[in-house]
């Protein structure tokens, strides 16, 4: 089993449709396209789960360390009203995994990975949002190196 991090329970769910949304990222140097991701993933369901890839999953599929460890990361995400509860993605193998066991009802992502989670539409429906324009993990490091 998956340690998962409840951060609230209740609040205004009435607000939302029934239903568990999962969605998965680094969420380093957070900003905010990550932030507008996040609510719009939220406004699809009642409850919204976060998984928060871990160190090591960041190394292996980007090359390089996240800027903060994953445990800061993960505390930054919890902190925002529009996250139920969050957990470290161990593997991107795991995936199907994760959907079962948090009985997902939607999996939203990125539109930089459309076509990718396609595979799990026989779990959930899967959701692709455009990306906040101009705004990157990347650019933003890159900026400060400057």
């Amino acid at each position: 089993m998956v340690a998962l991090v409840v951060v609230r329970e209740g609040g205004d769910m009435k607000m939302r449709p029934a239903g568990t949304v999962l969605t998965f990222g680094t969420f380093d140097v957070f900003h905010v396209g990550h932030l507008r991701i996040l609510e719009r993933a939220a406004a699809l369901g009642a409850r919204l789960v976060v998984g928060v890839s871990s160190d090591a999953l960041n190394i292996s599929k980007k090359g390089r360390a996240p800027v903060f460890p994953q445990e800061e990361r993960l505390q930054l995400v919890a902190a925002l009203r529009c996250v139920d509860a969050v957990f470290i993605e161990e593997s991107l193998e795991l995936k199907r995994h994760y959907l079962t066991e948090y009985g997902a009802d939607v999996l939203a992502m990125g539109d930089d990975w459309r076509g990718r989670f396609d595979e799990f539409a026989d779990v959930c429906r899967v959701v692709y949002f455009e990306r906040t324009p101009a705004v990157s993990t990347t650019a933003i490091i890159e900026k400060i190196r400057l």
